[in-house]
């Protein structure tokens, strides 16, 4: 089955890409959530002006992604938890807690942009990476300390 990509889908390709997926792909992900449209005789001439308008969605998009990755330079979020020996957590740190504590400092970032490998579950300052943009990446810290137990 061939698709057009009305988004970004990863590791499958770019907006307004005619792509080749699978007839399950394609009909159980992908058109029902708005992904793609069928790649038809008439949806094909429509895809000259998908790309125009996108390649200026694009550019508009990526200005305001480094605009919003230049307020991430210096930022910091911090978290207090529960650890047992050797600095391992009761739980961890997922990239939701780090998307809401954002949303506490005035960025709002949607937590799957996100690039947390795996929940962090040790003690320590890490440096995680979020996707603003295809073309941009920013990069803040993530300090995890040990709650004071009383």
């Amino acid at each position: 089955m061939e698709v057009i990509l009305k988004e970004d889908v990863q590791k499958l390709g770019a907006r307004g890409d005619v792509v080749k997926v699978t007839d399950g792909y394609g009909r159980n992900y992908l058109l029902p959530r708005k992904l793609a449209i069928e790649a038809t005789a008439g949806n094909k001439a429509v895809i000259e002006q998908m790309k125009a308008a996108s390649v200026r969605r694009s550019a508009k998009e990526k200005s305001q992604a480094e605009q919003l990755a230049k307020q991430f330079d210096g930022v910091s979020v911090s978290f207090q938890r529960r650890s047992g020996e050797h600095d391992q957590l009761f739980g961890s740190v997922t990239s939701s807690d780090i998307a809401d504590a954002l949303a506490k400092k005035g960025l709002d970032v949607d937590r799957r942009k996100i690039q947390l490998h795996e929940a962090l579950k040790t003690l320590g300052e890490f440096t995680v990476p979020i996707k603003l943009h295809r073309d941009v990446t920013a990069h803040f810290k993530v300090v995890i300390e040990k709650e004071a137990t009383e």
